[in-house]
């Protein structure tokens, strides 16, 4: 492998000589080989955006020349059409400021940069690409922006992709009614659309809270620099930077008032992943309702039936699973240790800074990820082809002991129980056992005990 030299405060160093990063970033790959995990894309994307937004701000405010503001775009324009990935190699591990990170992007795009301007050495990665910048409200910039970007452009769409087609699956179940359940036992009826529109809210809601949520992390650092002083960058910066971010990305993002709150908390990713957790949770419900009610098909419940996939046992023959449901189950369980990180990493601010970030933002990045993928696999290969079953459904509704319910208020609380002991005790249904304990007449037993005035 042939070798350029490189430096930086440090000295001198060896980068391989067909990588558009320098010094900083191959002292960051040789300190810090730890895990396989590297910075997300969504992050450096978000760099990508911050630094052209940055170029263009201070051109405007006079502190860059326009050739040294279009070399910079140029190469941040490369990044954003998905050029150079391999050239951000950093593991999340690093410093919990994330400059190595800022400078790998501020080193690319120097050198990459100054080659599309035909000027070797036009940009230097401190002095101009980072200008009126620091790692210390770049970084969690950067992450605010991927977070918002993430939400908003993946996991919300999925959300609302999810809950239309189990409203479509509300819609079509007619009035179809079966036996409720809670704890896991029979209860009184509901209608299968009924049950169904509480998942589609289990979506909804979660969705209006990430929604919410959404609002502080559009509140940037930028403008803050090492301490939240702002020193370094010229007044107007933040405004300028947000402006150009907003149309670059099509979401809102201001300045947050207050740079010393910006750089040190992380409460906004508290909040917002507990909104994804919200999430992880009742897509857990729900894909647990689903392989309950789909379970059989002849020893189980049997009321739905959901795509067949694929093979479900490599040794015993024509076994089916419900396996997008133990797929959306298993991202819900990821995203709930995910939020322990998150809380934990926002916990450890001290005093002008968080040094947690790198993994905040890798585990709530992660996290709307795997929530956008399952929804739209879930809804894909299992919602959409979901088929009730209404003759097993009445079934286990005409041989429910719990209808006995709408007897109450004629017969009261204790008479009623008694009709569905003695009906379970012998095995009879509650008119046979109403009828013989002499308590109601078969005419009015059937009066009250219709099921489309239970629902």
């Amino acid at each position: 492998m042939n070798y350029r030299t490189e430096h930086d405060t440090m000295g001198e160093i060896k980068v391989p000589a067909e990588r558009l990063w320098g010094a900083q970033t191959q002292r960051s790959l040789e300190n810090f080989p730890i895990g396989d995990e590297t910075m997300p894309r969504e992050v450096i994307t978000a760099f990508a955006y911050l630094k052209k937004a940055a170029a263009l701000a201070n051109f405007t405010l006079g502190k860059l020349d326009a050739a040294r503001r279009d070399a910079i775009a140029a190469a941040a324009d490369e990044v954003l059409a998905g050029q150079h990935w391999t050239e951000f190699p950093l593991k999340v591990w690093q410093t919990g400021s994330g400059t190595q990170s800022n400078m790998n992007m501020n080193e690319v795009l120097a050198n990459r940069g100054s080659a599309l301007a035909g000027q070797p050495g036009l940009l230097h990665p401190n002095d101009h690409v980072n200008m009126s910048q620091s790692s210390n409200d770049t970084f969690p910039t950067a992450m605010n922006v991927a977070a918002v970007c993430s939400v908003a452009g993946q996991v919300l769409p999925a959300a609302r992709r999810l809950a239309n087609a189990l409203a479509a699956l509300e819609a079509r179940s007619g009035d179809i009614i079966k036996s409720g359940r809670t704890h896991l036992m029979d209860a009184t009826p509901i209608r299968f659309a009924q049950e169904v529109s509480g998942w589609r809210a289990l979506v909804e809601e979660p969705a209006a809270m990430l929604e919410t949520a959404l609002g502080p992390l559009r509140r940037l650092a930028i403008g803050g620099t090492a301490v939240g002083t702002g020193l370094n960058a010229p007044a107007g910066f933040d405004e300028a930077v947000c402006a150009q971010l907003s149309t670059m990305t099509g979401e809102a993002f201001t300045p947050d008032p207050n740079k010393f709150h910006a750089l040190t908390s992380k409460d906004a990713f508290v909040f917002a992943h507990g909104a994804l957790k919200a999430l992880a949770a009742n897509l857990m419900k729900i894909a647990n309702d689903v392989r309950w009610l789909a379970s059989g098909p002849r020893c189980g419940l049997a009321e739905i039936t959901i795509p067949a996939n694929e093979p479900g046992s490599s040794i015993m023959p024509g076994k089916v699973n419900p396996t997008q449901c133990e797929a959306v189950t298993m991202v819900a369980v990821q995203v709930i240790g995910n939020d322990v990180a998150v809380g934990m990493a926002a916990s450890q601010g001290n005093f002008e800074l968080n040094v947690f970030m790198p993994v905040c933002a890798y585990n709530f990045l992660q996290s709307a990820r795997l929530l956008a993928g399952c929804m739209d696999s879930f809804r894909e290969r299992c919602v959409e082809g979901i088929m009730p079953d209404p003759a097993r459904m009445r079934y286990y509704l005409e041989h429910s002991l719990m209808t006995v319910t709408a007897l109450s208020p004629r017969l009261g609380y204790e008479n009623a129980a008694k009709i569905a002991k003695k009906a379970h005790a012998e095995g009879t249904g509650l008119r046979e056992a109403a009828l013989a304990l002499g308590l109601i007449s078969g005419e009015e037993f059937d009066a009250l005990m219709r099921y489309e005035d239970m629902v």
